[in-house]
């Protein structure tokens, strides 16, 4: 910083260094935040991608494009924890280098987190891609219930959710399949009402509405850090010429 002296070019610099003083600590604030949720999102991930009960369901419905956004979005919650570590050294070095490279970070993690995203989203919702392939595998499981292994994986898919076949009940009588018990409550001893690919989508969508919601915070956050540290530039800047003009 520059050193104290008389008149206006001192006023006008002291003015830029509060100025530059406010955007670096809140870039500093809002980079602690960013590094946070980009860890947030990655245990949140990983957690998803291993958990117990919808790995077997994934594998035994072979639903694997799921994991797609998933990995996606593991590389985008690393992005993001890298970008706000650069972002915490180039604000408080106050380098103009190191804060282009930053600016262009958060354009590689917003890319990241927005198509991570979509690609959860668009296997994971309503009227999404997974719900033909949850469908076709259902209807290949019910067609194949004759064999040990399908009645295994139906009863443990029908049982657990509540559900009924692929689109509910009458699939059993299009594929001349009897009902199995699984497809019953227990208590009514009626067939469940809902089938496995509304069930099971409603379950995917719930998981992965956690991720993307904060996915979506980031890429916001990523977005207003980026256009900060445009501001820290052309702040450092033009202090740079203040303290040149007012030295001559």
């Amino acid at each position: 910083m520059v050193g104290k002296g008389e008149g206006t070019g001192e006023g006008n610099i002291m003015k830029l260094e509060n100025q530059i003083a406010v955007i670096k600590y809140t870039l500093l604030f809002s980079n602690v935040i960013l590094w946070m949720i980009g860890a947030a999102i990655l245990i949140l991930c990983l957690w998803l991608r291993f958990e117990p009960g919808l790995e077997e369901w994934i594998e035994k419905l072979e639903l694997y494009d799921f994991y797609t956004g998933l990995y996606i979005l593991i590389i985008a919650g690393l992005v993001m924890m890298v970008v706000s570590f650069i972002g915490c050294i180039s604000a408080l070095q106050e380098n103009t280098v190191a804060l282009l490279t930053y600016v262009g970070t958060q354009g590689l993690g917003f890319v990241c987190g927005i198509i991570g995203s979509a690609f959860l989203l668009e296997n994971s919702t309503q009227d999404s891609q997974i719900q033909p392939l949850i469908r076709e595998s259902m209807r290949r499981l019910i067609m194949n219930a004759r064999y040990e292994l399908s009645q295994k994986t139906l009863g443990m898919i029908q049982e657990d959710i509540g559900c009924c076949g692929a689109d509910g009940p009458n699939d059993y009588l299009d594929l001349k399949q009897p009902l199995p018990n699984q497809c019953r409550d227990t208590v009514t001893g009626n067939p469940f009402y809902h089938g496995c690919v509304e069930e099971l989508t409603w379950y995917f969508e719930e998981k992965a509405a956690w991720i993307t919601g904060l996915t979506m915070a980031v890429c916001f956050l990523l977005v207003c850090n980026a256009v900060m540290g445009i501001i820290f530039i052309q702040a450092i800047k033009k202090e740079n010429e203040e303290r040149d003009v007012f030295q001559r």
